[in-house]
């Protein structure tokens, strides 16, 4: 029989060459990216990636070294200012594959625009699933796990200041794949070495992280011919509480008997408070690391509940909810019990732990999951009122999405029957 484990542990021969360029051509005119290969020395020998996204698929990441690209005002970053493409490998464990590479730069991603507190951010497959911030670093981290426990497992940990004995502490109490930090304080490395598969990574630059705010790439995406879509990067524009509009729109009406029309204006009839624009401003810039559609939902300065990838607004705004009483659930058990919800019953018998369970999910209901209070977050506009009435129902208090929708009377209204801030923002923030 064939040992499936073993596929795991491959790794893939690297065939691909040791610089790549890419030229833009108008005319005479002539503008050249180069890359060059980025390798860790393991164990004596120069490593690449391990493999792509799956076992079987070769990979090779590649380092911005020279090329300053220009497309109209467009200003793209400057070659050789290097954070995830060229990681310091301080512990490398079964070394880095593509989705080690890819769930840290978008930890990065997300990162870059909260540099001010301490913040932990922790991702699972391209998407965060948990982020927070702390009065101390260890706080951060704590409370971004405690977001997701269950999906945080495995994920990339990555961290904005230097990586102490009490959040590495946490740290090793759970598995995590990959931990980024700009350095670790002594002691800490001893104890990351306990876990032998954990990659340890330091940017020592990452206080670069915030000039890279506005600053663009070119994204490239490969289509399954071998064409390519090429486009600059994102970069969230509301990035403070004064960013934001107050929800407002002109509704067109249209007198079916006369055909004359008239323009009905409809605006928020209450702001948010000092409170809900920090919690709305942490929630938009998570959002910029969020796989599209997705709504989440956050309070205090932590994620509640993420959803991501989902065709429905509708949907996605009842799965981050669904997710916010799970994880909640979830928490509660590992609290009294020191256990998974969903092992209660293993652990302690069927009877005795279904009790335990309805007791955990009748707390959970009665506290809605922790959503009451929260800010809800739209990457798009909402279509139709259904998608924030499902946080409305839950007890949200304030809302921000992008706004230009048809229908952006109807959800204005919605919000005002129940008393519920909103903001736009004027700018969508789809990421796929």
């Amino acid at each position: 029989m064939k040992d499936l484990k073993e596929a795991y542990k491959t790794i893939e021969a690297d065939h691909f060459a040791p610089a790549l360029e890419i030229s833009f051509i108008d005319g005479a005119k002539r503008q050249t990216l180069r890359y060059e290969k980025t390798t860790w020395n393991i164990g004596g020998e120069e490593k690449g990636l391990r493999y792509g996204e799956n076992p079987g698929q070769e990979a090779a990441l590649y380092r911005l070294v020279n090329g300053n690209l220009a497309l109209g005002e467009v200003e793209m970053l400057q070659p050789g200012r290097y954070l995830a493409s060229v990681p310091e490998l301080l512990q490398s464990g079964k070394h880095p594959g593509k989705t080690n590479i890819t769930d840290a730069d978008n930890a990065l991603n997300i990162l870059r625009y909260l540099m001010e507190k301490p913040t932990a951010v922790i991702v699972k497959h391209n998407n965060p699933c948990g982020v927070a911030t702390g009065s101390t670093l260890a706080e951060a981290y704590f409370r971004a796990n405690k977001a997701d426990r269950l999906a945080a497992f495995g994920g990339a940990i990555a961290l904005n200041r230097e990586c102490d004995m009490e959040t590495a502490k946490l740290i090793v109490e759970n598995y995590a794949e990959v931990v980024v930090a700009p350095d670790f304080l002594p002691g800490v490395m001893e104890l990351f070495a306990t876990k032998k598969n954990l990659r340890v990574m330091r940017i020592a630059n990452m206080a670069r992280l915030a000039d890279f705010v506005a600053k663009h790439v070119i994204d490239f995406k490969s289509l399954i011919d071998g064409g390519i879509v090429a486009q600059t990067s994102f970069s969230a524009n509301a990035r403070r509480a004064e960013d934001f509009m107050p929800a407002w729109c002109n509704r067109k009406i249209v007198d079916k008997a006369t055909g004359e029309t008239r323009f009905e204006e409809h605006k928020i009839a209450r702001m948010p408070t000092q409170r809900e624009y920090d919690d709305l401003v942490f929630g938009w810039l998570v959002e910029a690391g969020v796989t599209s559609n997705s709504v989440l939902y956050v309070k205090d300065g932590a994620t509640v509940g993420i959803g991501t990838g989902e065709q429905d607004r509708v949907g996605v705004a009842e799965i981050a909810r669904d997710k916010a009483y799970t994880k909640h659930a979830d928490w509660l058990a590992w609290e009294k019990y020191a256990k998974p919800y969903n092992d209660l019953r293993l652990v302690f018998g069927e009877e005795d732990g279904a009790r335990k369970q309805a007791e955990i999910m009748e707390q959970t209901r009665a506290e809605k999951g922790g959503l009451p209070g929260c800010a809800m977050v739209s990457d798009a506009f909402f279509p139709f009122r259904d998608g924030a009435e499902v946080g409305i129902r839950e007890g949200i208090t304030a809302i921000v999405q992008p706004g230009g929708a048809i229908r952006d009377w109807d959800v204005i209204d919605c919000c005002n029957a129940a008393g519920v801030a909103m903001v736009f923002t004027g700018q969508r923030s789809f990421r796929h």
